[in-house]
């Protein structure tokens, strides 16, 4: 099993939004996701469950948490989300950052392009990396 670490500062927005649509687009018996941050704040962004809302995955249960030793334990990747200096570097992890706004407080528009971005960049490494469910796009 792969275990993949998707991490930004708050833990409540771009990191979020990109373990959900990774579950749900990955074969469960290759890959899971999740998600943390450097600096987790206390819910996610209103506009980030919105805009989740609005693709069909309800992330209300959905809680920030810190980017721990023991949570990166036995992980693959470390995905970070435009953190820039504070992005977390957990040694013996392949790494690789996407640079994208943070959502909140943005448009509605806003918000959506950068869901759908996370959304397109998910995919792709799925695609990569063959973790894709059978019956998703581009499998």
């Amino acid at each position: 099993m792969n275990k993949v670490i998707f991490a930004c500062v708050r833990n409540a927005g771009r990191s979020q939004m990109a373990a959900a649509f990774f579950n749900v687009l990955a074969d469960p018996d290759k890959a899971r996701a999740i998600s943390a941050g450097t600096q987790p704040g206390e819910r996610l962004h209103p506009e980030v469950l919105e805009a989740m809302a609005d693709a069909g995955l309800d992330l209300s249960a959905a809680r920030p948490q810190q980017l721990t030793n023991e949570l990166a334990k036995g992980a693959h990747w470390l995905i970070t989300l435009g953190c820039g200096e504070v992005c977390p570097n957990v040694p013996g992890l392949q790494r690789e950052d996407w640079p994208l706004d943070d959502p909140q407080g943005k448009s509605e528009v806003l918000v959506h392009r950068i869901r759908d971005e996370v959304a397109a960049r998910v995919a792709g490494l799925l695609e990569r990396e063959g973790w894709m469910k059978a019956g998703q796009p581009g499998t």
